[in-house]
């Protein structure tokens, strides 16, 4: 079959053996296969990515010198079954999978590994567990996104915003505008999204962004209403030195009960929740510096290098800071029933596509924050152009 192979930071268009499914496992047609910052990572930081799985204990993934077919972000038509299936459904069926395989006594990371393949290519194998038929005639585009608007959506939950809390995205790439679609689409009044790029403020805004900012010609932190919110401690100190004279003026009144009804119904000063989205040296420490007191910071982007910033100016604002990674399986069936759903669209990320012999060049224009955002391959345009 056709595919692209990457080795050695190339990528190569060309034949290669058809993949033939194991036991539990389904032959997949791709049908669409998104092109992943994470694979754009992968083709220049292979090695370091590798040993970064490995004190995770995950040591199968792809090096630099191996010949692996990326793509962990498609969507696909059932094409056979491998031995050991229940063959829930009928070849040509719409299908979605987590890009997770068994390979032997493995578990490998499909398309970022040389013992799966992805879906930069004619067909893919998937594990019949880990594979989700689509519903409602969702368009095979949009089915192809359910991997990537997943992350966000893990994101957005380990954010826990709550409709009353405001929203920041800091970054406005594929995973940014992602998280600003989830974010809207589970109510979170007001979003916030920064972004250097004209560009991607533009598609910030067709994602529901409340508010838009370029980072060179305002702060994201004072860019919108910010009740309840400091980044003063004297105003706090000075908001509980005023509370407790005006409590303690009222005879036999028990304040500690006053403060914790405060904090039941939301009324005690706290941040907004910050995604960083971004994935460079320098931007967790500008958080810390620029957000409210008590903001939550979830850390999306994926940094490559050695990263520093200020603990003790996290603990003085007593800032949360979590990081998000991937998602669950429920997480992915949730996701892929509120695309199909029309609960969110992910339709302004996708910026192009492109067939199999064009991937080199989506990689190179992919660089330009100015003209895409996320492109996709379908592999029945025989053509290199986007």
């Amino acid at each position: 079959m056709k595919a692209v192979v990457c080795t050695e930071t190339r990528l190569e268009f060309g034949d290669v053996p058809a993949p033939v499914p194991a036991r539990g496992q389904v032959l997949i047609d791709v049908s669409r296969c998104g092109i992943c910052g994470s694979d754009l990572h992968a083709r220049v930081h292979a090695d370091e990515m590798a040993e970064l799985a490995a004190e995770t204990g995950y040591r199968d993934f792809m090096r630099s010198h191996q010949r692996v077919v990326l793509g962990h972000e498609f969507s696909g038509t059932v094409a056979g079954y491998g031995p050991g299936c229940r063959k829930r459904w009928p070849v040509g069926t719409a299908v979605v999978a987590l890009p997770i395989v068994r390979t032997g006594a493995g578990i490998h990371l499909t398309g970022l590994s040389a013992s799966a393949p992805g879906g930069y290519a004619e067909q893919v194998v998937v594990q019949e567990s880990m594979t989700l038929p689509v519903p409602n005639g969702l368009t095979a585009e949009k089915a192809a996104l359910t991997e990537p608007m997943a992350v966000a959506w893990h994101a957005v939950r380990k954010g826990d915003v709550g409709k009353r809390r405001n929203a920041v995205v800091i970054g406005c790439g594929p995973i940014g505008l992602a998280v600003i679609s989830m974010l809207k689409a589970t109510g979170v009044r007001t979003v916030v999204a920064a972004d250097f790029s004209t560009r991607r403020r533009e598609l910030a805004r067709q994602c529901g962004a409340d508010v838009v900012v370029d980072p060179a010609a305002a702060s994201p932190w004072t860019s919108y209403p910010r009740r309840r919110e400091t980044t003063s401690i004297t105003d706090v100190l000075g908001l509980g030195l005023d509370t407790m004279e005006k409590l303690r003026r009222i005879p036999r009144l028990p304040w500690w009960h006053a403060f914790a009804l405060a904090d039941t119904v939301g009324a005690t000063p706290s941040g907004p929740v910050v995604f960083e989205c971004v994935g460079l040296p320098g931007v967790i420490d500008g958080i810390l510096a620029g957000a409210p007191l008590r903001s939550r910071v979830v850390v999306v982007g994926v940094c490559m290098e050695t990263d520093t910033f200020r603990p003790a100016l996290a603990v003085n604002k007593e800032i949360e800071l979590r990081f998000a990674v991937a998602y669950d399986p429920r997480e992915f069936r949730d996701t892929l029933h509120m695309l199909a759903d029309g609960k969110v669209d992910p339709t302004p990320l996708i910026t192009g596509t492109v067939g199999l012999p064009g991937v080199e060049s989506a990689f190179a224009a992919l660089g330009d924050p100015e003209v895409h955002a996320k492109i996709l391959i379908d592999p029945e345009i025989s053509t290199a152009s986007l």
